[in-house]
């Protein structure tokens, strides 16, 4: 894999074909913050994040999009309601080993938090050092679902389907496959609390407290099940993007977590 952040670069893993970007130092030359998105992202939609991400801590950034979305591959509809688990379980390591990563702070927002969450608490990965997961799902909470109806109908009747369109090959796709799947009436039983008992690796959790798809029961949830070190960051004027409405703070701390990891790492070497 060429190790670039040039328009349309795609690799293969498990027969699809998945576009990505990368920033800043290779994985051979440094950690690897790698970057998952929310249930309707790409790689377009991280923004400036990655480049700023990269400036800030000297780690490498990787950004894909999971198929269905941006450039990706598409995928057959309708996705199975534990598509969040089969993607960690099925596809993550399949791409961090694509994308020749060594060690690396897994970095989610929204659905890709859950992702990573999920990695983390039932795969062996010693590559994976950290987590960073922004505005978390763990449980549904019924003003999270109703955002999302309201959203289906702003697809169906308003410009969000427009505007989702700069950035998915396949935007009915992209937006089904997430839609779809949370507002299926058997979808609101759903649970991923139990992989955070089982992490072993220090986490940021970041959310806003305007966020209209979660509450700080999802933050709470971390803190009462976590046995690894934590870190929060609770920004108050604040939806469901941290990094894109409160860039200066969720940057910096995001920053500050994964340079922390890095100097603990390298005092262990030298102690050992």
């Amino acid at each position: 894999m060429n190790w670039t952040n040039a328009k349309g670069a795609q690799i293969t893993v498990r027969g699809q074909s998945l576009e990505y970007g990368c920033w800043g130092p290779a994985p051979h030359k440094a950690p690897t913050l790698v970057l998952l998105h929310e249930g309707l992202g790409s790689v377009a939609q991280w923004k400036d994040v990655p480049a700023q991400l990269a400036e800030r801590t000297g780690f490498g950034v990787f950004a894909y999009s999971r198929a269905g979305y941006g450039g990706s591959d598409p995928v057959t509809l309708p996705r199975p309601l534990d598509f969040q688990t089969r993607e960690a379980e099925d596809v993550l390591g399949a791409v961090l080993d694509a994308a020749g990563i060594e060690h690396c702070v897994l970095m989610g927002h929204s659905d890709g938090a859950t992702i990573a969450a999920i990695y983390a608490g039932s795969v062996s990965d010693m590559r994976v050092r950290g987590l960073v997961l922004i505005a978390p799902h763990f449980f549904t909470e019924p003003a999270g679902l109703d955002a999302i109806r309201a959203a289906g109908e702003a697809f169906e009747t308003g410009d969000l389907k427009q505007r989702l369109g700069k950035y998915h090959t396949n935007v009915e796709v992209a937006f089904k496959g997430w839609h779809d799947v949370w507002t299926d009436p058997a979808f609101a039983k759903w649970n991923v609390g139990d992989a955070i008992d089982h992490w072993r690796i220090p986490v940021l959790a970041i959310q806003g407290r305007d966020d209209p798809y979660g509450t700080l029961a999802q933050i709470q949830e971390i803190e009462e099940r976590i046995y690894s070190p934590l870190d929060t960051l609770i920004l108050d004027d604040c939806g469901h993007a941290p990094h894109l409405e409160k860039p200066q703070e969720t940057l910096a701390e995001i920053a500050e977590f994964c340079l922390r990891l890095r100097r603990l790492e390298e005092d262990e070497v030298k102690i050992g």
